[in-house]
């Protein structure tokens, strides 16, 4: 049995994306920007796009500005508040330990360039509190950008608390929602989020292809120079067809969010506590603020790296965090940040279902993975050593 649960790296294209696409390549495949009929066609199905795209995420249609994902869309929201910062000399940027690299290496970024970054200590149990960033904003604080819901261990944050707590200080919150949306209900305007970043490979659109909300009135500073598309904030000739898919799979996952959230929900829950069987195991992040198809544990003895491959040989893709840094020999920076220690962090399992995945899929899984990690603690000097006394279990 092949299964796939790595959908928090990517997902499946739905059929209905598919179908949404294929128009806009042979048929109605005219420059947005040209005046002629052509164009003006392809003008008409790229604003339609923006307007299903801003019904999912409660917004106006102008308030939508397409990019290539949700990298690029970080990208230009951070840079953005930070300017808009600089230029009333405010430069003090509060984010957390356990963002996305899109968010923490801008940030990285904007201290070379003199700005001031104060990263939350996330709890153990991957949350941080609205009232955490009540009390880390300062007068020259220029943006609060802390992601909705963790890519590897899945805790939602309480966006609309500390949306709440930006708006009552002055200071523009951001959100990396590019886990989030299609997944779970998202109303910018009720949640007081000024900036929002997706992608929609995360909902079973196509790849290369995000948005980012902006609130109107917002300054948005250009990272792209060159034409006038997207309002003069992103240059470069609009993916149409992607674009297309991408409106097309967010509203069938907004459509179906409730249903699909019950079925992969039940699923996340039994592979929790069948997991959780396993002797020296833990699992990683809030049980009950979590995403529904979001499974991360860590299991002490072994390495992730030789677990995802044995786990691929049965059948089982799936990933030891995120995708962008799964070539890295280091431990995961977000299970350090809730306080995993080295040697643990350097075991763990990312599992991450969807509404494709089936119940037989579960007992696959639940099937292979306990033998996986005793094969590995078998062969493992670490796990002797455990087992001998020679060094203190940790979980």
């Amino acid at each position: 049995m092949q299964v796939y649960a790595d959908n928090a790296a990517t997902t499946k294209m739905s059929k209905t994306a598919i179908d949404a696409m294929l128009p806009y390549f042979d048929t109605v495949y005219g420059n947005p920007s040209s005046l002629h009929t052509p164009g003006q066609k392809a003008k008409e199905a790229l604003e339609d796009a923006r307007a299903t795209v801003a019904k999912c995420l409660g917004c106006e249609p102008r308030e939508i500005i397409f990019t290539s994902g949700g990298s690029e869309a970080d990208n230009q929201a951070i840079r953005s508040a930070a300017r808009l910062g600089a230029r009333k000399g405010k430069k003090h940027i509060i984010s957390t330990a356990f963002e996305h690299h899109a968010v923490l290496h801008t940030l990285e970024r904007l201290e070379e360039e003199g700005f001031e970054v104060t990263l939350l200590d996330v709890h153990e149990n991957g949350l941080v509190t609205a009232q955490q960033v009540k009390e880390a904003i300062r007068p020259d604080t220029c943006l609060v950008t802390i992601m909705y819901a963790n890519n590897e261990i899945g805790t939602i944050q309480p966006i609309a608390e500390i949306g709440a707590v930006c708006k009552e200080a002055g200071v523009p919150f951001h959100t990396d929602a590019v886990q989030a949306a299609g997944h779970l209900p998202i109303d910018v305007k009720k949640e007081h989020i000024d900036l929002l970043s997706l992608s929609a490979h995360k909902f079973h659109g196509p790849k290369g292809v995000g948005a980012l909300y902006v609130r109107r009135g917002f300054p948005l500073t250009n990272l792209i120079e060159g034409g006038a598309q997207e309002r003069g904030k992103r240059a470069g000739t609009e993916n149409l067809p992607g674009i297309r898919g991408m409106a097309a799979a967010l509203a069938e996952s907004c459509a179906n969010m409730e249903a699909n959230a019950q079925k992969v929900t039940a699923m996340r829950d039994r592979l929790i506590q069948g997991l959780r069987q396993i002797p020296h195991s833990a699992v990683n992040g809030d049980l009950e603020h979590r995403l529904p198809g979001n499974v991360s544990f860590c299991f002490e003895g072994i390495e992730g790296e030789s677990l995802l491959l044995l786990l691929d040989a049965q059948g089982v893709a799936a990933s030891s965090g995120s995708a962008c840094t799964s070539g890295s020999l280091d431990p995961s920076h977000v299970l350090l940040a809730i306080g995993r220690v080295h040697d643990v962090a350097h075991g763990s399992l990312r599992l991450s279902l969807c509404e494709y995945n089936t119940e037989e899929e579960v007992d696959h899984i639940l099937e292979v993975v306990p033998q996986v990690v005793q094969y590995l603690r078998n062969m493992s000097p670490v796990w002797r050593d455990l087992q001998t006394g020679k060094r203190q279990y940790i979980l």
